[in-house]
């Protein structure tokens, strides 16, 4: 189900859902393209394993979320947005944004440069927009624009056309800015969450390719996939062969030739040309399920019937209002 629930047997990172990744989307600004829109969705409202809805509170407090760039195509960071939350005297969260450039970008820390300062977290229906010089930041609950009968998915890909997402949440993580911040005009993308134990922060989930986890790792290696870095990702390639010669029917070549391109796990972005999944980028309306279960079935499954939502905005933050107000009474 694209990225959501990415632990092993359909589970969340730890067991808490706030800290699960659900989808990357990057795209030049609609009105102005010399700007993007780089979107990171984490906690989706409604949990397969175990069954039935996810707390209210957005974001995890002791957490880091972070975007990663790579700006010169070695699967390694050379700058990073970190966005931490914290809870305002109200009792509603607020969200901080720091930047971090050079060789700490891919280290494992809270520094930065400060850009984005207290910014309110939204859990009702109207999107409360912070702006802080170049960038604009928007991170709370939204409708998830992800599409796919996830039903049809776990039942060997027997697809009934019905949109497991259609009612569904997730909370969002919106930042624009100006394409000269993203240090190249092709930058390679991925995001992590991380959470602190005895020793520091620890990588509990990451990713950047729709499904990638969810249907193209095997489940013994899952835990190791979202601990791992983008540059060591050649590790993983027998592991989604198996996969795709067990579900496709390939034979070890062929699952060997579409399993090499698929890592490092990093999506591609360049604004300077036409977006598209997943050679450029990632638009709301990609259609990433059909694409992945043509993979998975060698052909044999091509699409599951279901289409893009229509409730997206034409502004900033671009994601539609979510289906339920989580307002604080």
């Amino acid at each position: 189900m694209s990225h959501h629930y990415s632990g092993p047997d359909f589970t969340c990172p730890h067991d808490d859902p706030r800290l699960d990744f659900c989808d990357l989307f990057a795209f030049p600004k609609p009105e102005d393209s010399s700007r993007s829109v780089l979107i990171m969705d984490v906690h989706p409202s409604m949990s397969v394993n175990p069954e039935g809805p996810t707390t209210a509170e957005p974001f995890a407090q002791e957490a880091l979320y972070e975007l990663k760039v790579d700006t010169d195509r070695d699967a390694v960071a050379d700058i990073a947005y970190r966005v931490q939350f914290s809870t305002s005297p109200n009792g509603a969260q607020t969200a901080t944004v720091r930047r971090v450039d050079g060789a700490d970008a891919a280290g494992t820390g809270d520094g930065g440069q400060t850009i984005i300062q207290d910014a309110p977290v939204s859990t009702g229906l109207d999107a409360q927009v912070t702006e802080a010089g170049d960038y604009r930041f928007f991170a709370g609950w939204r409708s998830d624009p992800f599409f796919y009968d996830a039903g049809g998915a776990l039942n060997g890909f027997q697809f009934t056309g019905e949109d497991f997402f259609a009612d569904k949440d997730v909370c969002s993580i919106v930042l624009e800015l100006p394409n000269s911040m993203l240090g190249a005009n092709e930058v390679g993308l991925w995001q992590r969450t991380l959470v602190r134990n005895g020793q520091g922060w620890v990588q509990v989930d990451r990713g950047a390719h729709a499904q990638q986890v969810t249907f193209l790792t095997p489940n013994e290696d899952k835990l190791e996939y979202l601990g791992g870095e983008p540059a060591d990702d050649a590790r993983f390639v027998d592991g989604i062969v198996h996969v795709l010669e067990q579900a496709g029917g390939y034979s070890a070549e062929e699952a060997r030739r579409l399993a090499e391109p698929m890592l490092p796990d990093i999506l591609t972005y360049d604004p300077t040309k036409p977006v598209g999944y997943p050679d450029n980028g990632r638009l709301f309306t990609d259609d990433v399920g059909d694409y992945v279960v043509a993979i998975l079935t060698n052909g044999k499954v091509k699409e599951d019937n279901v289409g893009p939502h229509d409730d997206f905005l034409s502004e900033f933050p671009y994601l539609g209002p979510p289906h339920e107000d989580r307002t604080r009474a």
